[in-house]
């Protein structure tokens, strides 16, 4: 059996990058020489490792992709888990998935030490696996159980959804055709590594196409800034709360520097948002300051992504855009029917080799999850001119007040107008008359902004129905590993 599809292509890659940092670069031979002295070590007497789950506690870089590598090429599970999650949050991961071995480096091996004691586990120190042992690998089926990555557990304890290589690959593919990544990419990877967004659509994409990844602990601004000034990327990824971030830097910076800055953003081929909604004002700030407009897609941990702005095309603030290469995509409505017109309302629900294939030891939440062979994301959207415009999560971002489905989404959009709000949140909160309340969570400019003042400010910006009828003032909004603001923390507030 030949190697898997991505050993493959780093095969052909050999001499190429992979992995670059100030003070040393790593070439894709250098990878999988690397990945497989970990693998073997892994593998200690066992011919394979049979879909044991191996969790992953290691900095993001060339030595964290060498341990994953090594996990699949052993015929592992990889599991990564957050690094700056409590001992507690760790155990739950390593217990629920029944993890067998940990791989941490130098920095987080004693971190995690004595709770690998306490349940038993193989703590692995991959900064000392060193010398020239030589093993056979074993031949890995692409359809075998590759990865688990945990959900947020925003409504119930994190779920683990399993993927396969197969799944990992097709997600990989279709963003490599629809983004056109090649070998002369360059990206800065500084998004944590326990989702997604971190381990596909930046790494898993760059690693595949024989691209340049420069790794950062975190999002270290400054530094990131001066390697956008010295023409380093030619793209870039992030959450929204980094692009305002990055706004207000530019914003404050003197007037050299940030043409100086701005001139490396401009040069890239790409820009994209994701992870969160993106605010059209954010957009629409984001091209007037750089000239780039964001790519803004949707996807989720158990489907990758599934639908995005044209590349080449329209990219639409607000709007997600069109399905994904190989992905299928439709709306049902609360009722039943799959919706065919456009500007009604529907679930979001997805098919195709990217979804995938079940929550670990959970079938009934596997499921309750599909219907007919389609995925049930729980997000709400509406087909607009071709473009879905996401309206929230099913749970926690659709309100509804008197009788009306409302969007906080689209809500927070027009409240992030107002000269006086930097952040905010919108919740339905329960209400004996209208059902549920409109209710506005927000983080001010400077000065103060009460209630009467903000529905006098919405009349003509919102309908009737949709202007907050609540309002708290916060001077953060909680928010999870990823920026995102957690609406039920939110909730929590008031």
């Amino acid at each position: 059996m030949p190697d898997l599809p991505f050993i493959a292509r780093a095969r052909s890659f050999a001499d190429r990058i992979a992995f670059r940092t100030p003070e040393v670069s790593h070439t894709y031979q250098q990878l999988l020489d690397r990945s497989s002295q970990i693998a073997v070590e892994l593998l200690q007497d066992q011919s394979e490792l049979q879909e044991a789950r191996v969790a992953l506690l290691v900095a993001p870089g060339f030595e964290y992709t060498a341990s994953q590598w090594a996990i699949w090429r052993a015929g592992g599970m990889k599991l990564p888990i957050c690094l700056s999650a409590t001992e507690s949050e760790w155990e739950y991961a390593l217990t629920d998935s029944q993890v067998g071995v940990v791989i941490a480096d130098a920095s987080n091996a004693p971190k995690i030490a004595s709770l690998c004691q306490k349940i038993g586990v193989r703590l692995v120190n991959v900064s000392g696996i060193n010398g020239n042992a030589v093993k056979a690998l074993p031949d890995i089926d692409v359809n075998r159980r590759a990865m688990i990555l945990y959900t947020s557990g925003t409504t119930s304890k994190p779920k683990g959804v399993v993927t396969t290589h197969a799944n990992i690959q097709a997600q990989i593919e279709s963003l490599v055709q629809a983004w056109e990544w090649s070998a002369e990419d360059r990206i800065p990877m500084f998004l944590p590594l326990h989702h997604i967004h971190g381990i596909i659509n930046i790494t898993g994409c760059a690693l595949w196409s024989g691209a340049v990844v420069e790794p950062f602990a975190r999002f270290e601004m400054n530094a990131i800034l001066e390697r956008v000034r010295d023409d380093a990327y030619t793209l870039f990824m992030a959450v929204p709360t980094i692009y305002v971030k990055l706004i207000q830097a530019l914003e404050a910076a003197c007037e050299s520097d940030r043409a100086a800055i701005v001139a490396g953003f401009k040069k890239m081929r790409l820009m994209v948002s994701g992870s969160a909604a993106l605010p059209a004002s954010v957009h629409q700030q984001w091209t007037a300051l750089t000239g780039q407009e964001l790519l803004e897609r949707y996807g989720m941990t158990e489907i990758g992504m599934a639908i995005s702005n044209l590349y080449r095309g329209e990219r639409r603030p607000g709007s997600v855009g069109a399905p994904l290469p190989g992905v299928e995509v439709r709306l049902k409505a609360e009722n039943g029917p799959v919706i065919t017109a456009e500007d009604e309302p529907g679930e979001i629900q997805v098919r195709g080799a990217t979804v995938f294939q079940a929550y670990w030891n959970r079938p009934e939440a596997t499921a309750e999850t599909f219907e007919d062979g389609w995925f049930r994301t729980g997000d709400m959207a509406v087909l607009e001119r071709g473009y879905y415009r996401i309206m929230g999560r099913l749970s926690v971002d659709i309100i509804k007040s008197g009788g009306y489905k409302l969007s906080a989404l689209e809500i927070e959009a027009a409240l992030l107008e107002h000269p006086l709000i930097a952040e905010c949140a919108v919740i339905g909160l329960p209400d004996d008359t209208w059902g549920e309340a409109v209710t506005a969570a927000v983080v001010l400019k400077s000065s103060t902004l009460e209630l009467a003042a903000l529905r006098e400010w919405c009349k003509g910006r919102l309908s009737v129905y949709k202007i907050p009828q609540r309002l708290k003032v916060v001077t953060e909004l909680p928010r999870n590993a990823m920026g995102k603001v957690t609406k039920p923390a939110v909730k929590a507030l008031f």
